[in-house]
């Protein structure tokens, strides 16, 4: 059996890069595609400081969110992860690596991904 009859082409794991200057401070998006989801790595520095994971559940309309890796108190990846996996219907880890010095921020971040996930939707 091929590549092609086995189905593995249309599963390979894409990596898609893309950053916007956002309230003075340069944010970078990474986003890895999965098969069934995606990973999302926001920041403005390669560091990798918490990690969270959302899918949807069949008992509940609200999709599970769990964080993995990080500071409990900081609710912002959890949270991302679960409105991600809400409007994509997959599973969703997300790395939220931002600084919260700005209310504003992090819906400008959101808000910019939801631009990327409606001009690129295959990379998502």
């Amino acid at each position: 059996m091929n590549i092609a009859e086995s189905g593995a082409v249309g599963d390979a794991i894409t990596v898609h890069d893309f950053s916007e200057k956002i309230l003075e401070q340069t944010v970078h998006f990474h986003v890895i595609k999965l098969n069934g989801g995606f990973f999302l790595w926001v920041g403005s520095n390669p560091v990798l400081s918490n990690l969270a994971v959302s899918m949807e559940s069949k008992f509940d309309s609200m999709p599970l969110s769990t964080l993995v890796l990080g500071d409990p108190s900081d609710t912002t990846p959890n949270s991302l992860a679960q409105r991600l996996t809400k409007r994509t219907k997959k599973q969703v880890y997300v790395s939220y690596c931002l600084p919260m010095t700005d209310s504003n921020l992090s819906l400008l971040v959101e808000n910019r991904i939801k631009k990327e996930m409606e001009v690129h939707p295959d990379k998502f």
